[in-house]
């Protein structure tokens, strides 16, 4: 459905929607994108949805909402620009205001999880094959399963939240 909004967008002559659901404007999620398809949806008085309907049933009501859209567009790209500078002032001031560890520990435990893979599975076999001895290798499952609790929490903590929250009903 995007796809097709953004070829009539491109037919009517309204760049910045075409643009916008193209995603070279905005953010590349689609949270701009999505902000579009609501006004064009709420224009025709259709559910973003029921949207594709809309168009094959009556798609002059579609084009005139394109054009209301194409016409706020400025406000919506000013407003999503005053967004992104909020959050980068707050990500600024947070940094400036904690100390270094409160950030430093998530790419020091990466590049630590990065040595000890590279050391079991490369520099470990190197050295005793070089020097003829025996150095034991850390158990591969236990790094695996330290490595999971890490990317499980600290990359993806909200998908686990949101696991237990409709495995067990948890959610808070």
């Amino acid at each position: 459905m995007q796809s097709i909004l953004a070829g009539m967008a491109a037919d009517l002559g309204a760049p910045m929607v075409k643009r916008i659901l193209q995603g070279k404007l905005g953010d590349t999620k689609g949270a701009l994108a999505g902000q579009v398809i609501d006004r064009i949806a709420e224009a025709v008085g259709a559910t973003p949805t029921t949207l594709d309907q809309v168009i094959a049933d009556r798609p002059a009501d579609v084009v005139e909402a394109i054009t209301s859209a194409e016409r706020e567009a400025p406000e919506m790209l000013a407003s999503y620009a005053a967004g992104l500078e909020g959050q980068f002032a707050l990500a600024q001031a947070e940094m400036a205001r904690e100390h270094w560890i409160s950030w430093a520990w998530r790419p020091a435990a990466m590049w630590g999880f990065g040595v000890l893979w590279f050391w079991n599975l490369v520099i470990l076999h190197v050295a005793n094959a070089y020097w003829k001895i025996a150095l034991p290798q850390t158990d591969l499952s236990v790094l695996f399963q330290l490595n999971a609790v890490y990317m499980g929490l600290y990359m993806g903590g909200h998908t686990l939240k949101d696991f237990a929250a409709t495995r067990w009903g948890t959610a808070r």
